[in-house]
């Protein structure tokens, strides 16, 4: 329901972040992918009341220290209600609150704009807009026509300019933590639930967990991802994966070769693909041989790696698994 909130439990590096993530310097590799936790940690916001330690710690102006002690306030004292409680927490002092509160989120918070991105700095502010549009602080977050009679101009200051005026109307406009698309069940194909029950020519739904130079890895629902390479992306030539397939795409392949003995799944996207080194006819129905072992090698003998069948000795392959 929270990936975030789990994914921040791992090492970034463990979760496969490219192709030649072992290659790189490892130093800069890890400083930069803290960087992009971090960024998405404050982007969304952290609901104070149920953030693990680790997720806490990753919000600006807080580190393990704090964020530890957060979460004991919070056990000893029952849930935080509002975000001026948070001053009360050992070693979160005022500069810390400064630079964490407005990425802090409290749901069903004293102050609506506890649940926001607003910072507690700007209440008064947003308190004066309201008042201008003639309705209460609650109705900015819920009302777009509220929100759409304040002419921000009249509201610039010294302290604050029209960007940060037209950030806090944004914020105003989303005041839940979660930024995700409404979530979509995915169902993966009924009775496929391990590679044995596979036959060549099985048309099935996936979902694409990683993309790299070589190709797609699909996800068909039997614990064990289905490689589409490059060649197989497309009915067209195709010179980079990125440009066909990205991470979470739904998409529909067809199973073309099985190796039971190592475990290895070759799929392809075309119309009309070649299975076990032979062309699928038009109007083939999706059931074909079973799998149980290697199956028919491709007529190029897999040495051609944009050509013909899918030999699972290709250099291709054997890459693949290993990056």
């Amino acid at each position: 329901m929270d990936p975030l909130a789990e994914l921040v439990k791992l090492d970034p590096k463990s979760i496969g972040v490219g192709q030649y993530q072992h290659d790189v310097d490892q130093y800069a590799l890890k400083r930069i992918l803290d960087d992009t936790v971090i960024s998405s940690v404050n982007k969304v916001g952290v609901e104070v009341n149920t953030a693990s330690k680790q997720l806490l710690s990753y919000v600006a102006g807080l580190n393990e220290t704090i964020a530890t002690n957060i979460v004991a306030h919070r056990q000893e004292n029952g849930p935080f209600k509002s975000r001026k409680e948070l001053s009360k927490v050992s070693r979160l002092g005022p500069k810390a609150f400064e630079q964490c509160a407005g990425f802090l989120r409290i749901r069903d918070a004293e102050h609506p704009l506890d649940q926001s991105g607003v910072h507690p700095e700007r209440y008064k502010l947003v308190e004066q807009m309201a008042a201008a549009a003639g309705c209460q602080v609650a109705d900015l977050t819920k009302d777009s026509s509220a929100r759409a009679r304040i002419k921000l101009e009249n509201f610039v200051s010294d302290e604050v300019g029209l960007p940060t005026l037209r950030d806090i109307m944004d914020e105003l406009a989303k005041p839940g933590r979660d930024p995700r698309k409404q979530f979509e069940v995915f169902q993966f194909a009924d009775g496929v639930e391990k590679p044995s029950d596979l036959t060549l020519g099985m048309k099935l739904p996936g979902i694409v967990t990683n993309v790299t130079a070589f190709g797609a890895f699909v996800d068909i629902g039997v614990h064990q991802d289905g490689l589409v390479h490059i060649s197989q992306l497309a009915d067209k030539f195709v010179d980079d994966p990125n440009k066909v397939v990205k991470v979470g795409d739904k998409v529909n392949v067809t199973v073309t070769e099985v190796d039971m003995q190592r475990n290895r799944i070759a799929l392809s996207m075309k119309k009309q693909p070649e299975i076990g080194g032979k062309k699928e006819r038009s109007g083939t129905p999706g059931g074909g041989k079973p799998c149980g072992g290697n199956q028919q090698r491709g007529n190029n003998g897999g040495r051609n790696n944009r050509g013909g069948g899918n030999d699972f000795g290709n250099n291709w392959f054997d890459a693949a698994l290993k990056k």
